[in-house]
């Protein structure tokens, strides 16, 4: 019988993180491509094994296998099938909404935000549910230089969608509470509309810029441009673990 399980992948959503290639001991992937994650063998993939997906960040893996009855094809016709996918199937009706933020203790901008967020959140999974959508939403402290580099942190507080920031552009000014926790000058995130600036954006920016972000049409580049730690959060991690008297050469302490 025809096997008819392996990963497929959903590169829009994808932010090339490796962590599928480097959790699957099969082979499935090539590791050639790393850290894109191109189906090279699917036939070694393990019946019903989900490990991939269990540590993908972004929901962006799914399986033949799960809701349809199909034969595999090789990699590269794979690869063609997830890239120019147009949406329609219900494996690509997930919302998977990350608040990344610095602190949630004394930051006024991130407290602030995480506040509002949740308002928004509590309002609009109904609608997005009704309308077949399963919707993640996770809440995760990017408290070490690694973790920022895993989520291509560029500033806090950040709210993406399917692994894409809701607000394209950045802009920061001084944020006292983050220096004050680092001690040295951090910049945190403002946030820009009709002319006007906010330290905590407003329930209907949020609104507006989530429904954005699910219902566009995907653009080229984003998540998959090389990323790298910007100087500013830098500078954070480094006076932060400063600060804090630690010897051993972590950042947990």
């Amino acid at each position: 019988m025809a096997r008819i399980w392996y990963p497929v992948i959903d590169y829009i959503a994808c932010t090339d993180c490796g962590d599928c290639i480097k959790r699957c001991p099969q082979g499935v992937y090539d590791s050639n491509k790393f850290p894109s994650p191109v189906v090279k063998n699917p036939n070694e993939c393990i019946d019903h094994c989900r490990e991939c997906s269990m540590h993908c960040p972004v929901g962006a893996i799914s399986y033949v296998g799960d809701h349809a009855d199909l034969a595999p094809t090789n990699g590269n016709e794979m690869e063609v099938e997830a890239c120019c996918s147009n949406g329609s199937e219900s494996t690509n009706k997930k919302v998977v909404v990350n608040y990344l933020y610095l602190d949630l203790q004394t930051c006024d901008r991130c407290i602030g935000t995480d506040s509002i967020l949740d308002e928004v959140m509590l309002t609009l999974n109904p609608a997005l549910e009704i309308a077949g959508y399963e919707v993640e939403y996770k809440k995760i402290q990017m408290d070490t230089a690694e973790l920022a580099q895993q989520y291509r942190f560029l500033s806090s507080p950040t709210i993406s969608v399917n692994g894409r920031d809701i607000f394209q552009a950045i802009s920061e000014n001084n944020c006292g509470c983050c220096s004050e926790i680092s001690g040295t000058n951090v910049d945190c995130r403002v946030f820009e509309s009709n002319g006007e600036t906010f330290e905590v954006p407003t329930k209907e920016m949020l609104a507006d810029s989530i429904f954005k972000a699910i219902f566009r049409q995907p653009t080229l580049g984003g998540s998959c441009e090389d990323y790298e730690l910007p100087e500013n959060l830098r500078t954070f991690y480094e006076g932060k673990l400063s600060k804090s008297g630690c010897s051993c050469g972590c950042e947990h302490c």
